[in-house]
C-alpha cells in the first residue's frame, strides 16, 4: 500500500455515518466547550474544515443565526447534503491543495482532519490566512501514538486480539500518510505560526457506549483492507465483532488533542 491510495475510511461507505455519529456523541460535548469559549454569536462568519458529518455544521448554523455564515468543506460532502441551505454553504475543497473559501472568518475549526491531510503545514497556513485579524483558530487532532491501544486494560485473549487490531488499523493509517502523533504537536505549531494565546487540552474517551459503535463501524469499515493486508483473519475480524457486541469490553479512543489560538 502506497502513500498515494487516498483516504482510508471513505465517507461515501455505509459505515461512515456511523462513525461520523459516534465520533459525535464523544467528542461534540469538547468541541461545543471550546467555541463557547470563544464568545460565538449572531453574525459569526465560520469555516468548518473537513466536515464530514453534520451535527457541529448544524450546532454552528444555530448559534451563528440567519445573519451569520457556515461554510462547511470537506473533499467529500455526501454526508452534507442535508445541511445545504442558508446560513450554510457546502463546497468539495481540498484544504491541502486549494485555496481558502473565503477570508475574514471569525473562526476555523478542523476534527479529526490534517492528521489525514497529506500537506499539513500548508493546510495550517491556509486556515490561518482565512482568519480575520482577532479570529480563531481550533484544531482537534487524535494522537493515536500516544495512546495506541483500544483496551488498556489488556487482560485477557479478547483485549489481546483487539489491540493486535487496533496496532494492524494504525498501520494502515500510517502506510495513507497520516501523521500518529501530530495531535501533540499542535500547540507548538500554532505558536510558531504566529498565533497568539495559545492553549490546548486532550480527551480520553473509555468505556462509552460510543467507544464500542466507532470501533464496530471502523473495523467493519477497514475490514477487506486487514484481510488482504494479513493483519487479521476473516474470523478474527468476526471473532472481535463478537467481543465488542457483548458489552463486556472497556474500550477507549487515541486522545483528541484540542489546540487554539487568536490570531493577531
Amino acid at each position: 500500500m502506497t502513500r498515494n491510495d487516498g483516504y482510508l475510511l471513505d465517507n461515501r461507505q455505509t459505515e461512515a455515518g456511523e462513525r461520523f455519529d459516534a465520533f459525535a456523541t464523544l467528542f461534540d460535548p469538547t468541541t461545543f466547550r471550546h467555541i463557547e469559549g470563544f464568545g460565538i454569536g449572531a453574525g459569526w462568519r465560520c469555516w468548518e474544515v473537513g466536515a464530514g458529518g453534520t451535527s457541529v455544521v448544524s450546532w454552528l448554523a444555530k448559534k451563528v443565526g440567519p445573519t451569520g455564515k457556515i461554510v462547511a468543506t470537506d473533499i467529500d460532502t455526501s454526508q452534507l447534503a442535508s445541511d445545504a441551505r442558508p446560513p450554510v454553504e457546502v463546497r468539495v475543497h481540498d484544504v491541502s491543495a486549494d485555496e481558502p473559501p473565503g477570508e475574514g472568518f471569525d473562526l476555523v475549526h478542523a476534527r479529526l482532519v490534517l492528521v489525514h491531510v497529506p500537506d499539513r503545514e500548508r493546510a495550517l497556513r491556509s486556515m490561518i490566512e482565512s482568519l480575520r485579524p482577532g479570529g480563531r483558530l481550533l484544531i482537534e487532532d487524535a494522537d493515536p501514538a500516544l495512546q495506541p491501544l483500544i483496551c488498556p486494560d489488556e487482560y485477557g485473549p479478547e483485549q489481546q486480539l483487539a489491540n493486535r487490531l487496533r496496532q494492524g488499523f494504525r498501520k494502515l493509517l500510517a502506510d495513507r500518510g497520516a501523521d500518529l502523533s501530530y495531535g501533540r504537536r499542535l500547540p507548538r505549531l500554532l505558536r510558531e505560526a504566529g498565533l497568539r494565546q495559545v492553549t490546548a487540552d486532550a480527551y480520553f474517551p473509555i468505556t462509552s457506549p460510543a467507544c464500542a459503535a466507532l470501533e464496530s463501524a471502523t473495523v467493519r469499515q477497514v475490514r477487506d483492507q486487514l484481510v488482504t493486508g494479513g493483519i487479521a483473519t476473516d474470523a478474527d475480524i468476526d471473532r472481535h465483532l463478537a467481543n465488542v457486541a457483548s458489552g463486556r469490553m472497556d474500550l477507549a479512543t487515541a486522545p483528541l488533542i484540542s489546540a487554539w489560538g487568536r490570531k493577531p
